[in-house]
């Protein structure tokens, strides 16, 4: 069969979610200036406006490709992001104790964002490998045992935030697949187990958790008891939440938000983690109900894709990508209004950063690609 055109390929794209990525990301970079502004620079929104054309152009190069070409590279990829997780354990920067960057020519790659592409992309290929049952307790097993390096090697960065989306990727991608739901369900309920547990353990020995750094359990405790250490380890959620609620309906105008502009909410955190603070102060509920609807187109949009998908690879593609995305708003979201504990997880499109940034639209490009070469109706 005759392949599509470049031109051909162009008009096949999802333009109603092409739309909403370059509204989103137009959001971000009003508020990121908003953000730096406070600051009295504007150099993260000039890197940032950077970012975004690398990574428009790294989504137009995906979604021109056959992802089905991929499915042979997911091994080397795959060895390839354990390589770099690896890497940035022994020579990467440290900031805050955390060992998360690797500096390339000058430019502070942060693997762990690649890694979770990398992810995707494997357990798409195990999962709709056409051997496999995909009932059998040795399919989720496989897709667990490939999860676990890369969650592992982030956590010892140490990034728990950043090492828990692996997890939801892993359990959403092997449900979607059809794993056995007896087996998943055990699964599920295990890992929760697992998380009251670890909190009724910190709640009551909060000194005794080895493998748990001193911020991450001031974090997790500072989420089960609100009124905790407001002036320390409990600041900035206290600051984001003051910041969305003082918004009110229309918010206080742009580059008006006192919670950002007095530096309230602390200029290390305001234009990454709690941008959707900044967002939700100047723009009022309406702004933040506007971001949130295009997330929902967004969203809608790759799982159309996943849905309308030609083969099984290319729906596990899709649907992975869509778990990723929602796992971020939603963790994102949820902490900056006190309903999640700080994680330090990014919010797509809007937090400032250039490895999340190129990692995201590479994501969004593979769904175009799927997209592309959908099943077409009769």
């Amino acid at each position: 069969m005759r392949k599509a055109s470049i031109p051909g390929r162009l008009a096949a794209l999802d333009w109603i979610g092409a739309c909403a990525i370059l509204l989103l990301m137009a959001a971000g970079c009003l508020f990121i200036y908003s953000a730096s502004d406070a600051l009295g620079s504007a150099s993260l929104f000039r890197r940032q406006l950077m970012w975004c054309v690398i990574g428009l152009v790294c989504f137009a190069g995906v979604a021109l490709i056959d992802y089905r070409m991929l499915r042979k590279y997911a091994a080397p990829v795959y060895l390839a992001a354990l390589a770099a997780l690896v890497l940035v354990l022994f020579v990467g920067k440290s900031v805050y104790g955390a060992n998360r960057w690797i500096s390339i020519a000058g430019v502070q790659i942060q693997p762990s964002e690649p890694a979770k592409l990398a992810l995707v992309l494997t357990l798409a290929a195990w999962l709709s490998d056409p051997g496999r049952d995909p009932e059998s307790p040795w399919t989720l097993w496989g897709a667990l045992a490939l999860t676990a390096p890369p969650f592992l090697l982030v956590a010892l960065e140490p990034d728990l935030g950043t090492a828990m989306v692996f997890a939801p990727l892993c359990l959403a991608m092997a449900f979607a697949g059809g794993a056995r739901l007896r087996d998943w369900t055990g699964l599920v309920l295990f890992g929760l187990a697992a998380v009251a547990g670890l909190v009724l353990w910190l709640k009551f020995f909060p000194d005794q958790c080895p493998f748990l750094t001193e911020y991450q359990t001031n974090r997790i405790l500072v989420f089960v008891d609100p009124g905790r250490d407001p002036l320390g380890a409990g600041w900035n959620k206290l600051q984001s939440e003051i910041a969305v609620g003082s918004g009110g309906w229309f918010g206080k105008g742009y580059m008006q938000g006192t919670q950002n502009v007095l530096g309230f909410l602390p200029k290390t955190v305001a234009p990454t983690d709690f941008i959707f603070s900044v967002l939700a102060e100047e723009s009022g509920f309406a702004g933040a109900l506007i971001v949130i609807g295009l997330y929902g187109v967004l969203l809608a949009r790759c799982g159309r894709a996943a849905l309308r998908a030609r083969d099984a690879f290319g729906r596990h593609l899709a649907t992975g990508v869509t778990v990723l995305l929602f796992t971020h708003v939603f963790v994102n979201i949820g902490m900056t209004v006190g309903l999640m504990p700080i994680t330090g997880l990014p919010l797509p499109l809007l937090s400032y950063g250039g490895s999340f940034m190129v990692s995201t639209m590479m994501a969004l490009g593979l769904v175009q690609s799927v997209y592309v070469r959908r099943r077409r109706r009769a």
